[in-house]
């Protein structure tokens, strides 16, 4: 080692009151992760469902009619 100081990892919980021990911190952090890892899989949105070949070959829908043009524009 150079002589430079660890790097410690970021604080994962802080304790307000009292004086636990290291196992019923360990076991604290370990509910909390879990709890929070099983609420984060819980809200990531559901993939999208695959398209059918009717959606795929369908065109889209037309312009609405422009009724007010009359016959002017027909050239047939």
């Amino acid at each position: 080692m150079s002589g430079t100081p660890l790097d410690l990892p970021e604080a994962v919980a802080r304790v307000v009151r009292g004086t636990p021990t290291p196992e019923e911190l360990a076991a604290a952090i370990v509910v909390v992760g879990e709890a929070y890892a099983r609420e984060r899989a819980d809200a990531t949105a559901p993939e999208a469902a695959a398209r059918s070949s009717w959606e795929l070959s369908a065109r889209g829908l037309r312009a609405r009619l422009n009724r007010d043009a009359g016959w002017r524009g027909f050239t047939g």
